[in-house]
């Protein structure tokens, strides 16, 4: 019934659309104009002499681009978030190093930070893009109301770091604080029955403890302590301290304010965002009268053509870079999601393109459907054997993400990308306490003993329990069999170092998950390297970003109508019971997108998040 309604009204939708499109409506039909005349005009952004490059660190910033839809859904509410990718602002940093034109860069703060949604290894490669700009001889100045952990390790390369007298600095270490939803459930008498392989697998421990239980604690204090030695080793370098003093202070201080921040080496001045401007203009010969210093902000600039700069390239010879953001879902999936089936035909695709000769598959998942694990696999698998895959790491590459990863020639990942957790899982709910008491009873008539395994008016039998016993340990013995081929390991270390566990990037190539430590541009490096390209070659991107016609007037017409009023109204919250409300919303959501046909999964634990 809910299908049912669902797809009358869309039809009822697409049909009022048509008409209104079809009938020749001009205010739509201007609309499309007006936002087709905007976003094909090619007038690339001037850049003056002696400009400074401003990354606004409230800019946000994703693995692969926006599609057309996003771009018409902030034309018609008015929303105007700042967007670039990731490769893009390495690329950019490049192109600035390189610029003549450009002086330095000014790593802005003083908005609320971006940097936050970004998880360690994504903040490494762009750590590491500005430490090069910095050896070229050009400045980075960087200026700060308050500088949170996040921001600050970005941000501690910078030759000068100035915070606002009245700011503060956290500098107290990593944490994780994961959800429980155990005694909830029970309370409404939701029953949750389990079925996994791996004491590590941490992802059904929301639904089923009350607390971390010692395996998971032991492996999320492990991903803690290396991301965190990582943090402080990088910082020390740059500012020329001990990691030990920083360790001393956020075991001792926490929370500093700007002077004591100064006093101890981790900022060179305390200023306000008007003297700070002030220096600017003498750094790029601006005015002083002038309200501000010459410059150009990063998103602009990043149109500026870079091909005079070397950084652009042109050839027939083509470089694919596929980007997995999000859950693994089956069948095609949603924006923001990795369709099994939609990233097999990429792949399909790609493997019988000649001009594409070789593949980095840049993968940021958490995990997620065993089944649509397993169909991207071999189609990766397939196209491996034609040409090579590279697999870049990002923030984090697990289960079901490390699944489709096994089959490449070499994989990269950050010392802080979290990966591995090399385990399966099912969760079985029943709503039999809830409904008995409202009153609600259920009877069933059945031609076999096992005809309705798939209700939820009851929990499983101990029998059936053993039939989805034997379903996990066949998925896990699967996924530990590729893992050891893939990786050319004995089979059993793979099955001692799986078992469910996750491990930092560091850590994962001790122990032969990974192969190099490096971001997303090494592993295009070595993609064409190992199709011996020279260089010769060129990047093309998938999935493919569809254009604003092909939106309005193709098959995804209705996802704009559900888009254009839900985004929007996404708030950033810093109250902290909000957070946490926000936190509990994003557990559930996870569970919307569990499609897995026989309801086996392959996921980072649920709640790790790190602080």
């Amino acid at each position: 019934m809910n299908n049912f309604l669902k797809q009358t009204i869309a039809s009822l939708i697409g049909s009022l659309l048509g008409l209104t499109i079809f009938a020749g409506a001009g205010t739509l039909g201007l609309l499309i104009l007006v936002i087709a005349a905007a976003t094909s005009t090619d007038t690339s952004p001037q850049v003056k002499n002696k400009s400074m490059l401003v990354f606004d660190l409230s800019v946000k910033i994703t693995d692969s681009k926006p599609d057309s839809s996003q771009l018409l859904q902030k034309a018609l509410t008015g929303v105007n978030e700042e967007t670039i990718t990731l490769r893009q602002v390495v690329e950019t940093i490049e192109k600035a190093q390189r610029d003549s034109r450009i002086v330095g860069i000014y790593l802005d703060a003083s908005q609320t930070s971006a940097a936050s949604s970004l998880g360690y290894a994504s903040l490494r490669e762009i750590r590491r893009a500005l430490d090069n700009f910095k050896k070229s001889g050009k400045k980075i100045i960087a200026y700060a109301q308050d500088w949170d952990e996040k921001q600050y390790y970005l941000s501690s390369v910078a030759d000068e770091i100035i915070l606002n007298p009245i700011g503060m600095m956290e500098i107290n270490g990593l944490s994780s604080q994961p959800i429980f939803l155990t005694g909830a459930l029970a309370k409404y008498g939701i029953g949750v029955q389990v079925v996994r392989v791996g004491k590590f697998k941490g992802a059904v421990e929301t639904f089923t403890l009350d607390k971390l239980s010692p395996e998971n604690r032991q492996q999320t204090q492990k991903i803690l302590d290396d991301i965190w030695a990582e943090w402080r080793t990088s910082v020390a370098n740059s500012r020329k301290i001990q990691p030990q003093k920083i360790q001393a202070i956020a075991n001792n201080q926490a929370i500093l304010e700007a002077n004591t921040a100064k006093a101890n080496g981790l900022i060179d001045k305390v200023a306000y965002q008007d003297q700070v401007i002030t220096e600017l203009k003498k750094l790029t010969n601006s005015d002083q009268d002038d309200h501000s210093f010459e410059s150009i902000d990063i998103t602009e600039y990043a149109q500026v053509p870079g091909k005079s700069m070397g950084v652009e390239r042109n050839s027939e010879n083509k470089i694919a870079v596929v980007y997995a953001e999000g859950e693994i879902v089956n069948g095609k999936g949603e924006e923001g999601e990795i369709g099994g089936d939609r990233f097999a035909t990429i792949f399909s695709n790609i493997r019988q393109d000649d001009d594409i000769k070789s593949v980095v598959l840049r993968i940021n998942s958490p995990g997620g459907s065993a089944t649509a694990s397993e169909i991207m696999q071999r189609e990766i698998k397939l196209t491996q054997q034609v040409k090579p895959v590279i697999v870049s790491m990002g923030d984090v590459a697990a289960s079901g993400g490390y699944w489709i990863a096994s089959d490449s020639n070499r994989i990269f990942a950050e010392p802080n990308t979290i990966t591995g957790s090399i385990g399966v899982f099912g969760i079985l709910f029943n709503g039999q306490k809830l409904a008995n008491n409202n009153g609600i009873t259920w009877d069933t008539v059945k031609t076999a003993q096992f005809a309705d395994n798939q209700t939820v008016a009851r929990p499983k039998s101990p029998q059936e329990l053993a039939i989805y016993q034997r379903s996990v340990n066949k998925i896990y013995n699967l996924f530990l069999n590729k893992v050891a081929k893939g990786r050319k390991l004995p089979p059993q270390k793979v099955a001692e170092i799986a078992q469910g566990r996750i491990w930092s990037g560091v850590a994962a190539k001790q122990i032969g998950l990974v192969d190099e430590i490096g971001g997303l541009d090494a592993a295009i490096e070595y993609a064409a390297k190992a199709a011996k390209l020279g260089n010769d070659w060129e990047v093309q991107e998938y999935p493919k970003v569809t254009t604003l016609e092909e939106r309005l007037f193709g098959r995804k017409i209705e996802e704009i109508q559900a888009n254009l009023g839900v985004e929007n109204q996404a708030v950033k919250q810093n109250n902290p019971l909000m957070m946490e409300f926000n936190k509990l919303q994003q557990e559930l959501s996870i569970l919307q997108t569990m499609n897995d046909p026989q309801g086996l999964y392959a996921r980072l634990p649920f709640n790790l998040k790190i602080d």
